[in-house]
C-alpha cells in the first residue's frame, strides 16, 4: 500500500514540475550592451534600443525598423568571436498574439510570445520580432539578445518568450508577424516564423453603441399598409453624430434607393419609419440599411409586397363604358380606312428606300468582314510579369487607386502583377530594399505610378546633421514606444531611384528601354514625373489602358485592315464592368482626397 502511495506522490511532483516548466515565461530585462558583450551574470533576455546600436555601431538605426538591424549577432556580439554567431538555430515555435488593455478606443496594443526551437538551443542568441500591417507601409521591430556565454539545455525549449508591447495597432486590420531566432544562418530557410493575425474590430473592443464605423440598426420592423410600405428602425445613439441613413432594395436586377433624414424636432429619439416607394406588388425584396457613412455595416432585411386588390362597383362606371365602347369603335374604324389609304400611295418609294437601305447595309457588312480581330503572340508560354512601384506619401488613397489598377491588369490584362502590398510575408523576411532589388531583376516590365509625393523626393532637402544631444534625444523619444512609423524609403524613393539609375545606364550603352515604364492617374500632372524616367513611355490612366496592354504584350493596336480588339479596355464594356468600375471609383477617391490636402 506504502509503495503505491510513494509512487502516486512521486508522479504528482514530477507533474507539479513539468507544469512549472511550461509556464515559466520570460519577459524582456533592461541591460546594458557592455553586460551582453562580456557575459555577466544578470543579462539573460535584454531589449536592445536604438542607443544602444549607434553606441555600438556608430550610426542611428532607421526609425521604422526600431533597435533592428541587419546581422545583429555578428554586428553586436560576434565581431570580438565570430563563431558564436555560426552554429544552426531552428526557428521558434508556437508563436501567439494578445491583447493588452489600453484606454485608446481607436488602437490596440499586442504582445508576442513564442517557444525557443530545441534544435540548437545551446547556441541560441536572441531573437528579432518584425510586425508589419498588410495593405500597408508601416512596420515595427525589436531586437532581444542574451548575453554570449549564456548556454540553454533543451528542457529550456518550453519557455515562453515575450516581446515588448507594440502600440498603435489599427482596429479592424490585418498584420503579419514574424519572429527570428539569432544567429541567423546564411544559407538555411526556417530561422523565422511568420504568422497572420486579424485585430479586433472597434465594437469588439468598445462595444457596438461606441463605434461610428461598425454602428448598424439592430431592430427592423416592416409592416404593410394597403399599397404602403413602412419601415421603422432603432436610430443611432447621439453622441455618435450620425444624422441621416440610406436603404437600398433588390428584385429581378432593379435597385430601389432612398435617402432618410429624420427630423431634428422629432419627440422620438430612439426609432424612425419611413416609407418604402417604387416596390411592385407580388414580389420578394431583399433590402438594407445602413447610416450615410462611408464604409458603414449594412444590416438586411425581407420586403414581401402583397397584393392590393382595387374594386370599382359604382353605378357611375358601369354607364360610363356603356357609352364610350361604341364611339371608340367608330373611331377605330376612321383610323384603319386612314392608314390603308396612305400605305397604298407610299409603296413605290418606299420599296425604293428599302432597297437603298439594304445596299448600305450590305456595304456595311462587307467592311467589316475586311476588319479581323488581332490574336496575341503564342510564343510567349507565361504572361508577362510587371513590377508597379508607388509612393504612399500622397495618402491611403493613392495606395488604394495603385491596389485596383493592379488587381484590374492581372485580372483582365493577361498579366502577372508584382506589388508589395500582396507579398508582404516575403517583405517582412528579406527586407523592402532586398525584396525590390530581386523583383527589378527578375520582372519583365517595370511600371512606376508617379504623383506628387513621388516626385516630392528630388525637390525635398537632406535634413540638417543635429548635435549629438539631439540625436541621443530622438532615440530616446522613439524607444518609449515601438508604435508603427511609415517605411517609405525603401518601399518608393530607393526602387525609383535603383530604376532611374537603371534608366540611364541602358540609355548610355544604347540598350532598349521598354522595359520600364511610368504612368499618372487622372488627378496627376505630367510635371509628377521624374526627370529621370522622362526617358522612358508613360501613360495616363485609365484612358491609356489599351496602349498599355500593347506595350504588355508587344502588339500594335491598328494595322491596315486590322485592329486589336481588347475585352473591357475600352467602349462601352470598360464603362459596365465591375472591376473598371471599382478602378475608376479608387481614382475618383483620391483625386478627391488629394484636392482636399492641397487647400
Amino acid at each position: 500500500m506504502w509503495r503505491a502511495a510513494l509512487v502516486l506522490s512521486q508522479l504528482l511532483a514530477l507533474c507539479v514540475l513539468v507544469w512549472a516548466q511550461e509556464e515559466d515565461v520570460m519577459t524582456p530585462q533592461d541591460c546594458s550592451l557592455d553586460c551582453i558583450q562580456q557575459g555577466r551574470a544578470g543579462c539573460e533576455y535584454c531589449r536592445i534600443t536604438r542607443a544602444d546600436v549607434r553606441r555600438a555601431l556608430g550610426f542611428k538605426s532607421i526609425r521604422g525598423f526600431g533597435s533592428c538591424v541587419p546581422w545583429p549577432c555578428f554586428e553586436l556580439l560576434g565581431r570580438e568571436d565570430p563563431q558564436i554567431c555560426q552554429h544552426y538555430v531552428h526557428a521558434p515555435n508556437d508563436v501567439e498574439v494578445e491583447y493588452v488593455q489600453e484606454p485608446n478606443p481607436t488602437s490596440d496594443t499586442i504582445v508576442v510570445s513564442w517557444k525557443p526551437s530545441h534544435y540548437g538551443i545551446a547556441f541560441l542568441r536572441g531573437f528579432q520580432v518584425f510586425l508589419q500591417a498588410l495593405g500597408g507601409s508601416s512596420v515595427a521591430c525589436q531586437l532581444f539578445l542574451f548575453h554570449r556565454n549564456l548556454s540553454l539545455p533543451v528542457s529550456h525549449s518550453q519557455t515562453v518568450y515575450k516581446s515588448d508591447p507594440f502600440p498603435g495597432i489599427s482596429l479592424g486590420s490585418q498584420y503579419a508577424v514574424s519572429v527570428m531566432a539569432l544567429p541567423v544562418p546564411e544559407k538555411w530557410e526556417k530561422f523565422t516564423h511568420s504568422k497572420i493575425f486579424s485585430t479586433r474590430s472597434c465594437a469588439e473592443k468598445n462595444g457596438l453603441e461606441q463605434c461610428k464605423k461598425d454602428w448598424y440598426p439592430k431592430h427592423i420592423e416592416v409592416l404593410q399598409e394597403g399599397p404602403a410600405i413602412n419601415v421603422t428602425f432603432n436610430l443611432a445613439p447621439p453622441h455618435l453624430g450620425i444624422h441621416s441613413y440610406f436603404s437600398v432594395c433588390y428584385a429581378k436586377g432593379l435597385k430601389t434607393y432612398t435617402d432618410i433624414t429624420p427630423a431634428n424636432s422629432s419627440k422620438n429619439k430612439t426609432h424612425h419609419s419611413y416609407q418604402l416607394n417604387d416596390l411592385q406588388e407580388g414580389t420578394n425584396y431583399t433590402c438594407e440599411i445602413a447610416a450615410n457613412e462611408m464604409d458603414a455595416v449594412r444590416k438586411t432585411f425581407d420586403v414581401q409586397v402583397m397584393h392590393v386588390q382595387k374594386e370599382d362597383t359604382s353605378p357611375s362606371a358601369s354607364v360610363s363604358w356603356a357609352l364610350l365602347l361604341p364611339l371608340c369603335l367608330a373611331v377605330l374604324a376612321i383610323l384603319g380606312v386612314t392608314v390603308a389609304a396612305l400605305i397604298t400611295r407610299t409603296t413605290t418609294p418606299q420599296m425604293k428606300k428599302d432597297n437603298m437601305t439594304a445596299d448600305i447595309l450590305k456595304v456595311d457588312q462587307e467592311s467589316e468582314a475586311q476588319m479581323e480581330v488581332m490574336a496575341l503572340p503564342g510564343n510567349r508560354r507565361t504572361p508577362p510579369r510587371l513590377l508597379i512601384c508607388y509612393s504612399s506619401n500622397d495618402g491611403p488613397a493613392h495606395v488604394k487607386a495603385v491596389m485596383q489598377l493592379a488587381a484590374f491588369i492581372q485580372r483582365h490584362m493577361a498579366t502577372q502583377v508584382c506589388l508589395d502590398l500582396w507579398d508582404s510575408l516575403s517583405v517582412c523576411e528579406e527586407g523592402p530594399m532586398a525584396w525590390h532589388c530581386r523583383q527589378i531583376r527578375h520582372s519583365d516590365f517595370i511600371l512606376v505610378m508617379c504623383s506628387a509625393g513621388l516626385n516630392q523626393r528630388s525637390t525635398t532637402p537632406p535634413p540638417l546633421p543635429q548635435k549629438e544631444e539631439e540625436e541621443e534625444g530622438e532615440e530616446e523619444e522613439a524607444d518609449e514606444g515601438q508604435g508603427f512609423v511609415p517605411n517609405n524609403t525603401f518601399s518608393s524613393d530607393a526602387a525609383v531611384q535603383l530604376i532611374g539609375e537603371e534608366v540611364g545606364r541602358a540609355k548610355t550603352s544604347g540598350q532598349d528601354l521598354s522595359k520600364y515604364m511610368a504612368a499618372i492617374f487622372d488627378y496627376s500632372e505630367e510635371t509628377d514625373i521624374p526627370t529621370e524616367l522622362r526617358l522612358v513611355s508613360h501613360y495616363r490612366l485609365p484612358a491609356d489602358l489599351p496602349l498599355l496592354f500593347s506595350h504588355l504584350h508587344g502588339v500594335a493596336l491598328h494595322r491596315p485592315g486590322a485592329y486589336l480588339k481588347i475585352e473591357l479596355l475600352s467602349g462601352e464594356a470598360f464603362a459596365k464592368s465591375p472591376a473598371s468600375a471599382a478602378l475608376q471609383w479608387a481614382i475618383y477617391e483620391a483625386g478627391m482626397a488629394m484636392r482636399e490636402n492641397n487647400k
